[in-house]
């Protein structure tokens, strides 16, 4: 349909502005993190707020109030998730893939490439992207929690502490 009522209309308008307002708000008390790339959570947050959004803006069936509650309620979740990953000794592990490494002193590790689901041409795009053309220079490749690749060049390597807490990393 192209067309249904102005009062439809001014309803997209009437609510989207407030739950717009209600989003930001939202955000701000939710802090940067709500918005950031850091783990898988964070992303499934993200794009639940955006799908809460949209429903809250077309779904006539869905109230402003109902909306704002599933905005908090999403909020509060990674509230409760970033607090129990970032106190609790064993949360993090529960909620986030730990950093592996993918290539150690310029050797691909085939395992990890495997179990992980990376081939050699992602690492070795990586580590083109750093401007390197020589594997041999590279003392680290990282799939990072967020999916992400970290390179580390053997120049910057230094004493490898970076490295403490990355799986398989020796």
């Amino acid at each position: 349909m192209w067309f249904d009522s102005w009062s439809d209309i001014a309803r997209v308008l009437a609510v989207g502005a407030a739950a717009y307002v209600t989003v930001v708000v939202v955000l701000r008390l939710a802090g940067r993190r709500a918005l950031s790339k850091l783990n898988a959570f964070d992303w499934v947050i993200s794009v639940a707020l955006g799908s809460t959004l949209a429903t809250i803006l077309l779904s006539s069936d869905v109230s402003w109030a109902e909306g704002a509650t599933a905005l908090a309620l999403l909020a509060g979740l990674q509230f409760v998730v970033t607090w129990t990953t970032t106190r609790l000794p064993d949360g993090r592990s529960v909620i986030t893939a730990p950093p592996t490494l993918l290539l150690n002193d310029g050797r691909l590790l085939p395992d990890a490439l495997r179990a992980q689901r990376v081939t050699d041409d992602e690492v070795r795009q990586a580590v083109r992207a750093t401007g390197s053309g020589d594997l041999g220079d590279i003392a680290a490749v990282v799939l990072e929690s967020d999916g992400s690749l970290s390179v580390i060049t053997a120049a910057q390597a230094g004493n490898r502490s970076a490295l403490e807490g990355v799986h398989r990393a020796s």
